[in-house]
């Protein structure tokens, strides 16, 4: 499970051979979430406002590049890391 992001204790991670519709992880102590990648819509789970926040905002920069990733690791290829939230 490749971690291409990291900021403010968040991680957001993306699976080798995830499940559709394409999304990511963001995990948050002991709180995940996944969000899909075309729309932001939150698939599963929960993290504290704040920190969903943080990841609403990053996601809304990061969009075509979390795509990209997407298709890397749907292709078993080597993910690229994505710039955290400043």
């Amino acid at each position: 499970m490749p971690r291409i992001a990291e900021f403010y204790g968040i991680a957001i991670y993306m699976y080798y051979g995830d499940h559709a519709p394409p999304h990511f992880h963001a995990i948050y102590g002991r709180s995940d979430l996944e969000v899909e990648i075309s729309t932001g819509r939150i698939l599963k789970g929960k993290l504290p406002r704040r920190a969903e926040r943080f990841v609403r905002s990053w996601y809304r920069r990061h969009q075509r590049e979390l795509a990209r990733n997407w298709h890397l690791a749907r292709a078993g290829r080597r993910l690229r890391s994505i710039p955290p939230l400043e």
